[in-house]
């Protein structure tokens, strides 16, 4: 399959988008926006209770929604969630390959049930996922665009976050190596990484670290937020427009990167 694209004319002609880790945080605001940007959104995480309640506010303001429950870390599950999208909306067109965990684990204690834990959601999840999309934009016979949630910890190691440090730049070079194999077809294949986000799993991260130091919640944070140039953490928003762009026209000539939304943590 190679589609020819033309000055003006995008890869994509409709707007169905499946969101994995969609019931909060970072996943609920970026299926929050792509709804807004027009986009048919598939919600996708475990537990219904919260899908719903985003699908409903969704739909409040307009837009469409509709929850699967999914296990990204089960391959089937992620290949039934694609063919729901195709089967609720008639086409398939973008993936975020947004869904991930992550304990707080110093080198000195990683257990192999904490790397099979984490890897099994943070990397095969987003294997499953693009296998799933590619699949899915062969059978209706066009590209579409893939993008997969690394992190500001994937692109520069962070003390405490050994595991999910690791998986997030394993997500970095699997997005590289799939825009390669992908091009031809038109697909375009990239990665967001967030820097300190206002969400559960950010918050959790920072009492750990704190508790593992002997301190609070608040020097926890501070450890990650201490070099952001703009000297505010990140709403989940901010993240969500960096993915909307990631999913639009606007990004049609770009794969293979990764997008820092850091607020100036690092610099390249």
């Amino acid at each position: 399959m190679k589609k020819q694209t033309y000055e003006g004319e995008s890869i994509m002609a409709n707007k169905v988008a499946l969101v994995t880790g969609a019931g909060q945080g970072i996943g609920e605001a970026i299926a929050k926006r792509l709804a807004k940007d027009g986009f048919s959104v598939v919600l996708v995480a475990r537990h219904m209770d919260k899908l719903q309640e985003v699908a409903d506010e969704i739909k409040k303001n307009g837009g469409e929604a509709f929850p699967v429950t999914a296990d990204v870390s089960k391959r089937e599950e992620v290949f039934a969630a694609v063919q729901k999208a195709v089967d609720q909306y008639g086409d398939f067109n973008v993936i975020v390959n947004n869904a991930g965990v992550a304990p707080t684990t110093p080198i000195d204690t990683v257990t192999k049930d904490d790397l099979d834990y984490v890897y099994t959601i943070n990397v095969y999840g987003t294997i499953w996922g693009i296998q799933a999309a590619h699949e899915m934009f062969k059978k209706l016979g066009h590209p579409g665009k893939i993008i997969n949630a690394t992190s500001q910890a994937g692109v520069v190691g962070n003390p405490n976050l050994t595991v999910y440090s690791s998986s997030k730049f394993a997500i970095r070079g699997i997005t590289q190596v799939v825009a390669r194999e992908l091009a031809e077809e038109g697909t375009t294949v990239n990665a967001f990484a967030p820097g300190i986000v206002k969400t559960p799993m950010m918050y959790d991260i920072a009492h750990k670290v704190g508790q593992n130091a002997g301190k609070s919640d608040e020097w926890g944070m501070q450890t990650f937020a201490k070099d952001i140039a703009l000297k505010r953490l990140s709403e989940p928003e901010d993240v969500a427009n960096a993915v909307a762009f990631l999913a639009g026209p606007d990004s049609d000539y770009i794969t293979g990167q990764t997008l820092e939304v850091d607020g100036g943590m690092q610099f390249h």
